[in-house]
C-alpha cells in the first residue's frame, strides 16, 4: 500500500517567512526552518491511502470561505519535559475565520473516515525546531521578542501537502490549492 503523508496548511507569505528566519540567533541547539516550509498546519495525517486521498480533496474542493486577514504575533515554544523543542509565532487570540476554516477542514477529514486531533488546537506558524537548547537561552530569546508583531496576513487560500521524509528533512509537494471566494 502507498500511504501517504498529508497535511492541509495555509502558506506564510514569502516576505514574513524571510522576516522571521532573519531573527535566527544561531544558538547551538536551535535550528530554524527555511522559509519554504513555514506554514500554519489544520491538519495532519500520517498514512492516508490513495483511494482515501482522492475522496479527501474532492472534500476539500468543496469547502467554501471568505479570505481574511490574520495577525502574525507573538512567539512561543511548545516544550517535552521542560526543554523547548518548537519555536512559533502565533496568530492572536482565536481568529474566527481560521477557527471555522480549521473545523470545516476536520469534517472533511472526518467525512472521509481520517482521524482527528483529539487536543485542543493552537494555530501557530512553526519557525523553528530545538534539538537540545538550553532552556534559559529560549527564554533569553523569547524576552528579548516578546513583542514580536510581523503584521497582518491575508489569507486567501490553503493546501493539501505531501509530506516526504528524507534524511535532509522533509519534502513537501503540493497537491491542491482551495482559493477563497
Amino acid at each position: 500500500m502507498n500511504n501517504q503523508r498529508l497535511f492541509i496548511a495555509i502558506d506564510l507569505p514569502d516576505q514574513f517567512a524571510e522576516s522571521l528566519a532573519a531573527l535566527d540567533p544561531h544558538y547551538r541547539g536551535l535550528i530554524f526552518s527555511p522559509p519554504s516550509q513555514i506554514h500554519l498546519t489544520l491538519a495532519f495525517f500520517a498514512a492516508v491511502d490513495p483511494e482515501t486521498a482522492n475522496l479527501l480533496k474532492e472534500k476539500l474542493t468543496a469547502i467554501s470561505f471568505r479570505a481574511f486577514f490574520l495577525p502574525v504575533i507573538g512567539l512561543g515554544t511548545f516544550s517535552r519535559k521542560g526543554i523547548p523543542h518548537i519555536l512559533w509565532v502565533g496568530v492572536g487570540h482565536g481568529h474566527p475565520h481560521l477557527f471555522q476554516l480549521h473545523k470545516r477542514v476536520n469534517e472533511a477529514a472526518l467525512a472521509c473516515n481520517l482521524p482527528i486531533e483529539e487536543r485542543a488546537w493552537t494555530p501557530h506558524f512553526t519557525i523553528a525546531r530545538g534539538r537540545g537548547i538550553s532552556p534559559a537561552l529560549m527564554q533569553s530569546f523569547l524576552k528579548k521578542h516578546r513583542d514580536y508583531d510581523a503584521g497582518m496576513i491575508h489569507v486567501e487560500e490553503f493546501h493539501l501537502y505531501q509530506s516526504t521524509l528524507t534524511p535532509a528533512g522533509p519534502i513537501h509537494r503540493r497537491e491542491l490549492t482551495i482559493a477563497a471566494h
